[in-house]
């Protein structure tokens, strides 16, 4: 049974600062080798996501880590004290990515054989991939058996009858079975989890599953409570699923700096700590690991680290639904409406990564029409940069008896509105469609306005009203400065 890591460092590039090590504002390529050794050695993070989703990631991070920082990973094995988690494309949804997820996959065993040399053990350094906009059980056996059959498996076979194996010729191919991380991505399959599970794990002697809940896009498609309140009811339904077949379940939670994200943020760590007791591992993203004085980060992390995992809190599941539905319905309904402003200062957020798009793109169903919308951080970056936090689109929808329970299922509920508030302006009205103007609601939370921050965001506005688009850039970044996250 491995060491279960509690600190996930990724590659979100939700940052506005940039690390000192970096080389150009679009983080990429060795940047991003000597990130997971900062992640590690400096911050105390325990665990990296190396993401060979949308964008080319190196496939030689394992050898590079362990001959350049010799004596760190002397210290610190990779594989035992600290690991690397590669996110892979999901070929069922990424057609055009679909084979780098065969390249990524056979880098594993290769990625063994550095570390026997380096360690003179047989430690696997890679040995759990993560999934994404997972649908089915289907979709998680097909990456487990194709590398236990057709990648590990193949050693065993001779190039022809009566010659040598391919193991005697190239060597071994370890580890033998990987760990396949289901990445829940929308409401349906996040609500569905347990039972996606269930059906994964028939017929598997695992020693644990890790499963893997999004946070952003779930916030981005149906609204920042209805996020909430899934992931909610995911966690309490994995935790009756860890009963019944009696194999411990490890979730993650993909949490962001952004209220409207997740609002985990260093000096805020105790408050998610509080709302997702049950989550074995949270993920730390750039800004997080860049936009804040280093050594209160390096503390962030350690509370996050050396804090016991609990039993989480319980929800009442069809009142929770209930909220959902009205939340989501009137969210979706504002953001249709805000879509070509948003997507107009998106076009201006400075990138953080070299990137492709997403393919998860916001859609409505067809009788509502389709939006296309830029990708989660984007979208926030655009929403808190012309002072309209994201996370009050559809709380209108709700009455005083939601509100109530609301605050009972989402214990912080008032404070992340709060905070997101602290970036509201309300000179915004005078570029927002008439509807979502007179829809809006303020009134029931207490916040305090960060007027500095509104300052740069009431130029924004009256760049865009006055179709100025020149400073447009640098202003993003300067508000970004404030909030500390870009989005």
């Amino acid at each position: 049974m491995p060491k279960i890591p509690r600190v996930m460092s990724t590659q979100h590039p939700d940052n506005v600062r940039l690390p000192f090590f970096a080389e150009s504002t679009d983080m990429s390529g060795e940047d991003e080798i000597k990130e997971v050794y900062y992640a590690f050695s400096h911050l105390g993070c325990d665990e990296q996501m190396w993401d060979c989703e949308g964008k080319e990631a190196d496939a030689f991070v394992v050898r590079k880590l362990l001959t350049r920082y010799e004596h760190f990973f002397k210290e610190k094995r990779l594989g035992q004290d600290v690991f690397i988690t590669l996110r892979v494309p999901n070929p069922t949804v990424e057609k055009a990515d679909a084979k780098v997820l065969i390249e990524t996959l056979e880098e594993i065993p290769r990625s063994f054989d550095s570390a026997r040399l380096f360690y003179n053990e047989d430690i696997p350094p890679i040995f759990e991939v993560i999934l994404p906009m997972t649908t089915t059980s289907e979709c998680l056996n097909r990456i487990y058996y194709y590398y236990k059959d057709f990648i590990a498996g193949k050693q065993n076979l001779p190039f022809y009858p009566g010659d040598i194996t391919i193991a005697e010729w190239v060597g071994e191919f370890k580890p033998e079975t990987i760990q396949v991380i289901p990445l829940f991505e929308d409401r349906e399959h996040i609500l569905e989890c347990d039972q996606i599970l269930r059906e994964y794990l028939k017929n598997k002697k695992v020693p644990y599953q890790r499963v893997f809940l999004a946070r952003s896009d779930p916030a981005m498609n149906y609204g920042m409570v209805s996020a909430v309140l899934c992931n909610k009811i995911a966690l309490q339904r994995l935790r009756r699923l860890s009963q019944e077949l009696e194999v411990e379940i490890y979730p993650i939670l993909g949490v962001g700096s952004a209220p409207f994200r997740g609002n985990l943020k260093p000096g805020n760590e105790d408050r998610v700590l509080f709302e997702y007791p049950d989550v074995q591992t949270y993920t730390v993203q750039s800004a997080f690991k860049y936009d804040y004085p280093v050594d209160l980060t390096i503390k962030a992390v350690e509370k996050l680290r050396i804090s016991p995992r609990r039993r989480g809190w319980d929800v009442d599941e069809k009142r929770c639904i209930s909220i959902i539905d009205k939340v989501s319905i009137e969210y979706r309904r504002q953001v249709e409406a805000l879509a070509p402003l948003i997507n107009q200062v998106a076009g201006y957020v400075p990138k953080r990564r070299m990137r492709k798009l997403h393919v998860g793109l916001f859609g409505y169903s067809r009788s509502m029409g389709e939006v296309i919308l830029p990708r989660a951080i984007g979208f926030c970056a655009a929403c808190y940069s012309i002072g309209l936090p994201p996370q009050i689109l559809g709380l209108n929808a709700l009455d005083p008896d939601d509100l109530a329970y609301l605050k009972e299922a989402y214990i912080y509920f008032d404070e992340d509105v709060g905070d997101g508030l602290s970036y509201f302006n309300e000179e915004v009205f005078a570029i927002l469609p008439d509807d979502v103007k007179s829809s809006l609601r303020m009134d029931a939370f207490d916040f305090k306005v960060d007027y500095e921050h509104k300052k740069v965001t009431s130029r924004i506005i009256k760049a865009l009203k006055e179709n100025h688009h020149t400073d447009l850039q640098s202003w993003i970044e300067e508000a970004a400065y404030l909030r500390r996250f870009l989005g």
